[in-house]
């Protein structure tokens, strides 16, 4: 599939989307139907360990759903290819990330809250103005309290205000802010913790992670403890990790 309106490279463990609309780089039906053959094929791909949602321009990640597809004789197309991302998103094995150098508003926020790690620069600004224009983020209102707790999704989705990356830090809704000075420099040194780690024992503990989202502790534990015993622990990486620390070197892993 050619994409016109996102570039897509792949380079060793490390998958990346650009939205490539900028200055505003708002999300439409088309956007999204590239985005999502994108995530189809990294399901199917074994070797991918990261897939990255960065950003043409700098002044925004994205300002969100186009507001022409809203209208009525799109909404319901618009509102189907929107929610495929994170359903798709919802099946993937490698860990996704959201990197943000300016707004991430709108449509824009979802999709950057709903990746598991989230880096934003000082500059950037963040959230739902949806409640201006008298509709609300059906995504955000699903995963928001899961990630933020429900008081401040309240106050974010009730109030449409815009916060700073440092207080969307603060409240859980972005990992890391880094300066914009030296930004790109600074998000490679932060994602390269995660890919000097083992590709299948990731996989794994995102599993075990997402398999205790909507249960309770014990449920969570059971199904952690499945996924260690009979998954995690019949990689030949698990047995590299615990022979490596136990002869005193450094691990070597083969991804496997």
């Amino acid at each position: 599939m050619a994409y016109n309106f996102i570039t897509y490279e792949k380079k060793d463990k490390t998958a990346r989307v650009t939205l490539n609309m900028p200055p505003s780089n708002w999300i439409t039906i088309s956007m999204m139907n590239e985005i999502n053959d994108v995530i189809i094929n990294a399901k199917k791909d074994p070797s991918l360990q990261l897939l990255i949602f960065d950003h043409a321009g700098d002044k925004a990640f994205c300002d969100g759903v186009d507001v022409a597809d809203h209208t009525p004789d799109k909404v319901g197309d618009m509102i189907e290819a929107f929610h495929r991302m994170f359903r798709l998103m919802a099946e993937l094995d490698c860990t996704t990330v959201a990197v943000v150098n300016g707004r991430s508003l709108g449509g824009g926020c979802e999709l950057m809250a709903y990746c598991d790690i989230v880096i934003a620069s000082e500059k950037s600004r963040i959230g739902q103005p949806e409640i201006a224009v008298g509709v609300f983020p059906p995504v955000a209102a699903a995963w928001f309290p899961k990630i933020i707790g429900l008081k401040k999704t309240y106050e974010l989705l009730l109030t449409g205000k815009i916060i700073s990356a440092k207080e969307a830090e603060a409240i859980g809704l972005v990992n890391v802010v880094l300066p914009v000075e030296g930004f790109k420099e600074g998000v490679d040194k932060f994602l390269a913790d995660f890919l000097n780690k083992s590709r299948p024992v990731a996989m794994w503990t995102r599993r075990a992670i997402k398999a205790g989202l909507n249960v309770d502790f014990l449920e969570a534990l059971k199904a952690s403890e499945m996924i260690y015993l009979h998954d995690c622990m019949a990689t030949e990486d698990a047995s590299e990790g615990i022979s490596a620390f136990m002869n005193k070197r450094k691990a070597v892993w083969k991804d496997k």
